[in-house]
């Protein structure tokens, strides 16, 4: 494969990153596929205003560069599906970090289109973990057309795309998810999300999250 011209005469490795993911929607796309295999579809999906066009030219690129892989899913499914490399998966730290200081922002909206992927995105960032660090439980989230299932253990909330028994599930969509987890609704308000399980269990996760205060 030909390598692709340098955008920046630089040896920094941030300049590097900036080549590989610099580009509009590219670390968006990587967010969506930080939880498992996604199909194009789905992807775009939860992507408002990319083109199909420029979607297939970023995957194309990503996959090019070694941080994603395409492959076909066995039958009876038989779809292609895209997913982050172990290296590409390594980047999640740099999003978490880019979104918590971003929301710092006075020009941070926390109404704007909101995807699963991105709730979950903001969970692992934004948990207290020193809060956290005694508390141990296995947590279930539904979106209407996304599912995960998150284990807090030690401070830290792992999360993957699926479903299994957990001690608590929330249910609803990701305009409940905010109002409950950062709008404190009470549990159980019906603009919230809705809560199956262990009702304490579930309060102390939901203390566990805040937004940062907006800098001055």
């Amino acid at each position: 494969m030909t390598e692709s011209r340098r955008w920046y005469d630089d040896a920094c490795g941030t300049a590097l990153a900036l080549e590989f993911v610099g580009e509009r929607w590219s670390l968006l796309i990587m967010r969506e596929l930080m939880f498992g295999a996604r199909r194009f579809g789905e992807i775009k999906a939860n992507l408002p205003g990319i083109s199909a066009n420029v979607l297939t030219q970023r995957l194309e690129s990503m996959e090019g560069a070694g941080i994603l892989v395409r492959r076909r899913l066995p039958s009876p499914a038989n779809v292609q599906v895209y997913e982050l490399t172990r290296w590409g998966l390594e980047a999640e730290v740099m999003v978490q970090e880019m979104g918590r200081w971003a929301t710092r922002s006075r020009r941070h909206d926390p109404m704007l289109f909101f995807s699963p992927a991105s709730a979950m995105m903001s969970l692992r960032t934004m948990v207290d973990r020193d809060r956290a660090a005694g508390l141990a439980m296995t947590l279930g989230f539904r979106f209407p057309a996304d599912t995960f299932i998150g284990r807090l253990e030690g401070g830290t909330l792992a999360v993957a795309r699926g479903e299994a028994e957990a001690d608590v599930t929330f249910t609803g969509d990701t305009m409940a998810f905010r109002r409950t987890i950062y709008g404190k609704l009470p549990l159980g308000d019906e603009d919230g999300l809705s809560v199956e399980g262990d009702k304490a269990a579930a309060q102390r996760f939901v203390d566990l999250f805040a937004l940062p205060e907006k800098i001055a």
